[in-house]
């Protein structure tokens, strides 16, 4: 007899305002329909992954969003939608987690896998990311802090909540699967001021204990 798996949430959040280069760093990666600056998003993780598909269902014909990631991938599944009226984004996630089965305490909490600043960085290092980068230029000479964090949706959180409180670039941004990725460039002082915004940002998520990877 076929049977399914209980939901687990593993991150939802929700970004009051995204910041001009969060948001065209998302758009220039998604395949759905894009956001831009001020906007509001809801960003949710599950597993398993597919549940997705129903959940975004849930959001679409109830709320005034649009949808702009649906992911499925080996282990997890991300979706987000966004809009102009913050209340529809957060009725849209409510209702979602509602259809689930779970509510945002259910979720993992952020766990740092790594959380590095590099001074100075070689022009050469410069070049070879800005060759894979996912957003913005890093030049030789600048500071680059690089965060790899589970469950990757964080990723977003630590990247929006940097651009809010520093003057620093988006280089790569990865938000989905086992791990999320942020890499940021500037100049020492507006990396620091960063890195201080992601660890309170993250610090301040409620929900279940999280060792790491699973």
């Amino acid at each position: 007899m076929p049977t399914t798996q209980a939901l687990q949430l593993r991150g939802s959040l929700v970004i009051d305002a995204m910041q001009p280069q969060f948001a065209a760093t998302i758009a220039a990666n998604s395949d759905g329909f894009f956001p831009v600056s001020g906007e509001s998003a809801f960003w949710l993780e599950v597993q398993p992954g597919i549940v997705v598909n129903r959940l975004m269902d849930v959001a679409l014909k109830s709320c005034d969003v649009k949808p702009g990631a649906l992911i499925t991938e080996r282990s997890y599944g991300t979706l987000e939608v966004h809009g102009s009226d913050q209340g529809q984004v957060r009725e849209a996630g409510r209702r979602m987690l509602a259809a689930g089965g779970v509510s945002e305490e259910d979720a993992l909490r952020p766990h740092l896998l790594t959380d590095e600043v590099i001074r100075k960085i070689d022009d050469h290092q410069a070049t070879m990311i800005n060759r894979n980068r996912a957003g913005m230029l890093v030049l030789g000479g600048e500071s680059l802090y690089t965060l790899e964090v589970n469950p990757a949706v964080w990723a977003l959180l630590a990247a929006n909540e940097a651009e809010k409180h520093a003057p620093i670039r988006i280089v790569g941004l990865g938000n989905n699967g086992a791990v999320g990725r942020l890499r940021l460039a500037g100049e020492d002082a507006a990396i620091d001021a960063a890195v201080k915004a992601v660890h309170t940002a993250l610090s301040g998520v409620k929900g279940r204990a999280n060792l790491g990877i699973d």
